[in-house]
């Protein structure tokens, strides 16, 4: 299985982060000082991705334009000599291939990467969510793809968590098939915690096959009335092996304003020339 494209969905109207998201795509909202999508492109781009299809919403493509030369900036920064930020611009004018699909109404998840049927053809495929940001020794798509290479089969992140948080996620049940992997037997999205098959959660990254078009298209709404990503990967995996891997890393969640605010303490203490300067705050206000 070799895999060239990704599919980021970036549609949705961000209510999670409302209202800082309501002229805002909450995927142009900063990690420190680059955007949550650009953090995720360039895990992409790390993992080997040679593609990405972004799954806009009409009238909401910021996102794509944060990769677009801008010229007048540019050489605002040039003739000021700021090569530093200069080069840091220049970074993200288109560095990889985009294509772009839109999600005309927010259906759900499911609905939305069915939507880049089209553009990823008849190949497997990563899904990437930008709510989700790692900080990890590998980047989190790549553990994912060595896994699907050497199985051959579709395998999405997984993550314990604490049972009160159980009710927002796609739970899944699973059996032990390695050393942090398992082959995934059944899933539910957003069950009550006494009807949860486990405490895995499935989290922002998959390989798919594009089979999985097929049991998007086919499928009925789900939970919310949308049409459900996890119900696709449930009939999915009644067709051939999937894999859950349990990733080497920490994981935000920038859809929550915890997450999006840890996110920024996280990053921030990564960053040589913030580092003892934020530490060094949070140590007087702790």
């Amino acid at each position: 299985m070799k895999v060239r494209k990704a599919v980021i969905v970036a549609a949705g109207l961000g209510t999670r982060m409302l209202p800082a998201s309501k002229v805002i795509p909450k995927e142009i909202l900063p990690v420190v000082d680059k955007p949550a999508i650009q953090v995720v492109v360039e895990e992409a781009i790390a993992s080997g991705i040679e593609e990405i299809i972004l799954v806009l919403s009409p009238g909401r493509t910021m996102v794509r334009e944060h990769f677009r030369r801008a010229e007048e900036l540019e050489r605002h920064l040039e003739q000021r000599g700021k090569t530093d930020l200069l080069d840091s611009i220049r970074t993200t004018n288109d560095p990889v291939r985009f294509t772009v699909a839109f999600q005309e109404q927010p259906l759900g998840l499911g609905h939305a990467v069915l939507q880049a049927r089209e553009a990823v053809g008849d190949e497997p495929f990563a899904a990437m969510l930008p709510d989700d940001i790692f900080d990890a020794p590998k980047p989190c798509l790549r553990q994912l793809l060595d896994i699907a290479e050497n199985k051959d089969a579709p395998t999405v992140a997984l993550l314990r968590v604490p049972r009160s948080e159980i009710p927002k996620y796609g739970i899944v049940s699973v059996r032990t098939a390695g050393e942090k992997l398992y082959e995934l037997t059944g899933m539910v999205e957003k069950p009550a915690i006494e009807k949860a098959p486990s405490d895995f959660a499935i989290l922002g990254r998959y390989v798919l096959t594009p089979d999985i078009f097929e049991l998007l298209a086919n499928g009925k709404p789900g939970v919310g009335g949308e049409i459900q990503l996890t119900d696709g990967l449930l009939a999915l995996c009644q067709r051939r092996k999937l894999y859950g891997y349990e990733f080497a890393g920490t994981r935000y969640d920038l859809g929550d304003r915890l997450g999006f605010l840890t996110a920024q303490i996280g990053f921030g203490l990564k960053r040589p020339e913030l580092a003892d300067s934020l530490r060094g705050w949070l140590k007087s206000v702790l």
